[in-house]
């Protein structure tokens, strides 16, 4: 999506609610936001009635687990009467990023981490920039935070601008690639968000579909603060085991780590774990976004077909965020012929003109393609 001109991020600041953080904080582009919307995800359109939909709806790769992996997960089973030990699968990660092994923590998942953060370091004043992944705000707010959002504008293609988030905030979460406007910011432009007495969180769950992971941030040590998460759930299909992990500060993953309960991640996710970070399977995980980078541009070919259909560009992760009028309309017609996908009004910053859909083969693509000529004609 070209920008129609220069365009700066809007900070929205928290509103005096009295005590109660369960209402919307914004006033700005996201005022009237039902925060209720913060825990809507993908997977709630492919639930129920939609559980015999074509998926687009959630980002997990298709065709996963592979073989060789569910054999691993398979024969961790022998294993489940001891407790599960942490150690190979954390010293794997850190081999992995080249890191130390005090600066990875392993979670159940990036969403457990957000929980931790929320609820473990001392914040005073976070800032979350939307759009984005909402469960970071979501934990905050439920750890009695008020929030406040720097919300990307989209005549500047949802750019990251470091001068838009206030000085004063002591905790920032981005996303990168951002999920779900596929954005990747530079490197550069997310480390100049750190500062002394800030912790930067970047989300980085969907950079190992980046080809060569550019532009991450995980194997830094420089960076004053940072704490990057990962997630084994999209690339591997492992969203149902729970596995991810935060690179950070020693004494930071000291802090996250007091706060989760004992044996937090199992043993097959642990199994899992150590067997992703393999080199085989970094190996066949950067052919996986060679792949993916080539099923994208189909994808965004033929929606180039529609004159209505804005696709957001450049987009680097396993998804595309495209704009069309009607598109709950149209939302619902897909359904009807087979096809369910995110809608985009749940996340701060994007409206009901919004949707977002899963990178998938091409026969998939041109299937759905041709659903969406017919939705889009009977408007």
């Amino acid at each position: 999506m070209s920008a129609e001109r220069p365009a700066e991020a809007t900070t929205e600041p928290p509103r005096d609610t009295s005590g109660d953080t369960s209402g919307d904080t914004s006033a700005g582009p996201a005022a009237g936001f039902d925060p209720r919307h913060l825990r809507h995800h993908g997977d709630a359109e492919v639930r129920g009635p939609g559980a015999g939909l074509t998926d687009l709806a959630v980002n997990v790769r298709a065709g996963t687990p592979p073989g060789w992996l569910k054999a691993r997960l398979a024969a961790a089973l022998d294993t489940l009467a001891a407790y599960p030990d942490g150690g190979p699968a954390r010293r794997a990660v850190a081999a992995r990023h080249g890191v130390p092994e005090a600066r990875v923590l392993l979670t159940a998942g990036a969403a457990e981490a957000f929980v931790l953060l929320a609820r473990a370091l001392p914040v005073r004043r976070p800032v979350v920039v939307h759009p984005q992944f909402t469960e970071p705000e979501a934990a905050l707010r439920d750890a009695g935070h008020r929030v406040e959002r720097v919300v990307l504008d989209e005549r500047d293609g949802f750019r990251l601008d470091p001068g838009a988030v206030p000085d004063e905030a002591d905790l920032v979460v981005v996303g990168n690639p951002t999920n779900p406007t596929s954005v990747l910011h530079p490197a550069g432009a997310v480390a100049a968000l750190a500062r002394p007495g800030r912790t930067l969180v970047v989300d980085e769950a969907f950079m190992d579909a980046v080809p060569g992971e550019r532009e991450s941030l995980a194997a830094r040590a420089d960076v004053p603060g940072l704490v990057v998460l990962r997630s084994l759930t999209k690339t591997w299909g492992l969203a149902g085991l729970r596995i991810g992990y935060v690179l950070a500060e020693p004494e930071t993953v000291a802090a996250l780590e007091r706060a989760q309960p004992l044996w937090p991640v199992s043993s097959p996710a642990l199994v899992a774990a150590e067997a992703c970070c393999k080199p085989a399977a970094l190996a066949e995980a950067a052919r996986a976004a060679d792949a993916i980078a080539a099923d994208r541009a189909h994808l965004a070919a033929r929606l180039a077909e529609f004159e209505e259909v804005r696709v957001c560009a450049p987009a680097a992760g396993p998804f595309l965020l495209v704009r069309l009028p009607e598109a709950t309309a149209v939302r619902a017609r897909l359904r009807e012929f087979g096809f369910a996908v995110r809608r985009g009004d749940t996340f701060p910053g994007l409206g009901p003109e919004w949707l977002r859909l899963a990178v998938r083969d091409p026969a998939t693509t041109d299937r759905f393609v041709t659903a969406l000529a017919k939705a889009l004609a009977e408007r």
